[in-house]
C-alpha cells in the first residue's frame, strides 16, 4: 500500500470554525501570542494562560470535523495516511484518522509544567490550578509554547522520509521547524499544496490547487486515483 505523508494546518480546522493562531491583526482570539502561547507568559501569569486555553479547548470540543478531514480518513481504504500537524485540536481522530502525530501537541491532553514528558488524558474542557502531575508540579495545556521545543519533529521527519506521495494542506509553511519538514521528503515524490492563498513553496514541482481543504481535498484525492 502506498503511503501519503499528509502536512496540515491551521487552515484545515479554520472549515470546521476554530480560529487561525494569528489573525491579520497579530492576534489570536484577540488576544498577543506573547501575553498566553511563550513560557514566559506561563511564568508571569499562568491563570492567564490557563484560562485561554480552556476557552480554546471548549471550543475545539465544540467543533465537528469537516468533509476535508473525513476526506483523508477515508483515503485509508486505499492508502497508508500518515497525517502530521501543526494544529492542537483532535479533529483528524474525531474524523477517523489512525496515525495523526501532533507537531504541536494536543489541547485535549495535560501535561506536567515541569516535567514535559508527562502527560495525561484530560476529562472534560479545563485544567485547573492547584491540579498537579504525579510529580507535585501544576498542570498545563499539552501544547507548545512559542520559542519551545518541538520534540516530535524528529518522528515527523522520519515520517516524511517514507512518503510516496506528499501534501501540504492548510498551511502557511511560514511557522518553522515545522515549515522544514518539506526538506525531507524524498525527490522525485509527488507533491500537493492545497491552500485558497498557495504558499511561497520553493519546490516547483508541487501540484497547486488553490481551493479551501473542504474542496481542495476532494481534488486531490481524484487526482491520485484518476491524474
Amino acid at each position: 500500500m502506498k503511503r501519503i505523508v499528509v502536512l496540515t494546518g491551521a487552515g484545515i480546522s479554520a472549515e470546521s470554525g476554530l480560529q487561525t493562531f494569528r489573525g491579520s491583526d497579530g492576534l489570536w482570539e484577540g488576544y498577543a501570542i506573547e501575553d498566553v502561547a511563550t513560557p514566559e507568559a506561563w511564568e508571569r501569569n499562568p491563570v492567564l494562560v490557563q484560562r485561554f486555553y480552556n476557552e480554546r479547548r471548549r471550543s475545539v470540543l465544540e467543533a465537528q470535523p469537516n468533509a476535508a478531514h473525513l476526506a483523508l480518513a477515508k483515503l485509508q481504504e486505499a492508502f497508508d495516511v500518515q497525517i502530521i500537524t501543526q494544529n492542537i485540536d483532535d479533529l483528524h481522530e474525531r474524523a477517523g484518522s489512525r496515525h495523526v502525530l501532533h507537531l504541536h501537541g494536543l489541547i485535549t491532553r495535560s501535561q506536567s509544567s515541569k516535567f514535559p514528558s508527562l502527560t495525561y488524558p484530560l476529562e472534560g474542557t479545563e485544567i485547573r490550578m492547584g491540579e498537579l502531575c504525579e510529580n507535585g508540579s501544576q498542570l498545563r495545556p499539552h501544547v507548545v509554547f512559542f520559542g519551545e521545543p518541538v520534540p516530535m519533529l524528529e518522528p515527523a521527519a522520519e515520517i516524511c522520509a517514507t512518503a510516496d506521495y506528499f501534501a501540504v494542506i492548510g498551511t502557511t509553511l511560514q511557522v518553522y521547524p515545522a515549515a522544514s519538514l518539506v526538506d525531507y521528503v524524498p525527490a522525485g515524490v509527488p507533491r500537493y499544496v492545497i491552500d485558497p492563498q498557495i504558499p511561497d513553496v520553493r519546490d516547483h514541482s508541487f501540484i497547486r490547487i488553490q481551493e479551501p481543504a473542504t474542496t481542495g481535498v476532494l481534488k486531490m484525492i481524484d487526482d491520485l486515483f484518476n491524474g
